[in-house]
């Protein structure tokens, strides 16, 4: 299981900060909307000089086919190791974006995002006339056969995917509070037992990190539970 460290902070300056803060540290950093649409690939950049981190551009592409399979490729181009989607944006859509990364000679990793895990059942189901398990699942199983490389999803689903797919289709978890926090703006939470319990290969910690009077001593912690 590999650690993602979310850069949601309010300015460049505190994400590069951070990052030298967690430098040699074996985590990958996860690059949100928020810090990519204020520093765009400047911000990959700055971070490439600090040292080689696995980077996880989390921008969620929904659109028609193409403009997904266009965006992805130059995703792909910038050389980040992991991007994610929509499964919502649907099989077509999935598989037009594999077919134009599988012809380059490098690509990224390609996960699909099933529910929020902000999502609560009421909500989702008054969305999607889904629960979420039944949901996650019928993604899930869309984006393996679209030739996907894993999904998004709570902790709660992640051996339900798992066992619906392969056991090396990718499960990357949110909303982990590794030492009980608050649950902010998340609904579907889960500390880091459970993470292991369920077999997730990537989690992801943000503001109970980047929060930290000590960062680095809270990631340590998280690393050596892992």
């Amino acid at each position: 299981m590999k650690l993602c460290v979310a850069f949601d902070m309010a300015s460049s300056t505190e994400c590069l900060e951070l990052a030298k803060k967690l430098k040699g540290l074996d985590i990958w950093l996860k690059i949100g909307l928020r810090s990519y649409l204020r520093d765009g690939a400047r911000l990959l950049d700055e971070l490439g000089k600090i040292a080689e981190f696995k980077v996880f551009l989390d921008l969620k592409l929904y659109d028609i086919p193409n403009t997904m399979a266009d965006a992805c490729e130059e995703l792909a181009k910038i050389g980040v190791d992991m991007i994610n989607l929509h499964a919502s944006a649907g099989s077509k859509a999935m598989s037009e974006v594999m077919s134009r990364l599988n012809a380059l000679s490098k690509r990224p990793l390609v996960l699909a995002v099933s529910a929020l895990t902000s999502f609560e059942e009421a909500e989702f189901k008054a969305l999607y006339k889904q629960n979420i398990n039944e949901a996650v699942l019928c993604m899930s199983k869309m984006a393996y056969e679209s030739g996907l490389d894993g999904v998004v999803c709570s902790v709660y689903e992640s051996l339900v995917v798992k066992n619906a797919t392969n056991s090396s289709f990718i499960t990357l978890t949110p909303g982990i509070r590794p030492f009980n926090e608050d649950k902010n703006d998340q609904a579907r939470v889960a500390d880091l037992a459970t993470a292991k319990a369920n077999k997730s290969d990537f989690i992801v910690i943000g503001r109970p990190i980047y929060r930290a009077s000590n960062p680095r001593q809270v990631v340590e912690s998280i690393l050596s539970e892992l």
